[in-house]
């Protein structure tokens, strides 16, 4: 069986309860050997790190910078390929700084890894309302046009039981 990379992605104001939950899935997916990507940012990428960490999981951590919010992660250079990828698929690039540039492109290596050809095989994510909005947005874009199966826990009832459940379900639909 091939390696099962996942993307955990989201925003940094996910709510505790959905923390909790995303850092339950990461160790029971680092258990079954799945491979994290995220990025290293304060609340879900935060959520998820955890979790695998506290299982001794693989990780890759693709951050827009050295050391970008203390993380020592060796995935922070960002090749021309990534920005190019990160332009095709933002809507507004132009008004873009050269950092928004860095964060931007970095998600295309949490969906696609960092040769951007090895795609996710899925990505669980948390956005206000389930709207796909945010700096998020730019991840599902590039993994809605991959044809990436995503779940969005923002449009789940923010209870324990239901975000459980909506991961199940979610992974069960798709044969993981």
């Amino acid at each position: 069986m091939s390696t099962i990379y996942y993307a955990g992605i989201g925003s940094r104001a996910t709510p505790p309860v959905v923390w909790q939950v995303m850092r339950e899935a990461a160790f029971e997916f680092a258990q079954l050997g799945w491979v994290l990507r995220s990025g290293g940012a304060d609340g879900a990428d935060s959520a998820f790190e955890a979790g695998c960490v506290l299982a001794r999981g693989q990780k890759e951590i693709f951050l827009p910078s050295y050391r970008f919010n203390g993380n020592p992660s060796p995935y922070y250079s960002i090749t021309p390929e990534a920005l190019t990828l990160a332009e095709a698929h933002h809507p507004k690039w132009e008004r873009c700084t050269p950092g928004g540039k860095k964060l931007h492109a970095r998600n295309g290596y949490q969906i696609l890894g960092f040769d951007l050809h090895t795609p996710s095989t899925f990505v669980i994510c948390w956005t206000k309302d389930g709207g796909g909005g945010g700096g998020t947005a730019q991840a599902l874009r590039i993994a809605f046009s991959e044809g990436i199966p995503i779940l969005d826990l923002g449009g789940i009832a923010q209870d324990v039981d239901s975000l459980r459940a909506a991961v199940d379900s979610f992974l069960t639909a798709n044969n993981l």
